[in-house]
């Protein structure tokens, strides 16, 4: 089963969804207001892709952060963000098996992820 991550009322997510359901996709809703997040999950992500493309350093909710929670040395420090401010994750995440399929929400990307 496919996975998608992310925050209801996120517009991204919201277009995600949308594309999704329009082309028949079923996907599980992982909302991390809701159902938080696992430092196993994050550490998944995060030995899967970068800390940079996780995070999404153009948000409010980065915007809004004290310096000291923005200086990320790494994986560790990146980790514990995540984990404290979800909202800070780029989303959405899809996520099949363990598997981190795509950050972000680009339709030609999804139509070539699912070979539309």
């Amino acid at each position: 089963m496919i996975k998608l991550y992310g925050i209801p009322n996120c517009d991204t997510v919201k277009k995600a969804r949308n594309w999704l359901a329009e082309h028949g996709i079923e996907v599980e809703f992982h909302d991390f207001k809701k159902q938080g997040l696992s430092a196993a999950q994050a550490q998944q992500w995060l030995h899967q892709s970068s800390w940079e493309q996780l995070i999404n350093r153009k948000g409010m909710t980065w915007r809004g952060l004290p310096d000291d929670q923005k200086n990320i040395a790494g994986n560790k420090d990146a980790q514990k963000l995540m984990l404290d401010k979800t909202s800070v994750i780029k989303r959405p995440l899809l996520e099949e098996d363990g598997a981190l399929l795509h950050i972000g929400f680009d339709a030609a990307s999804y139509q070539k992820l699912f070979k539309l």
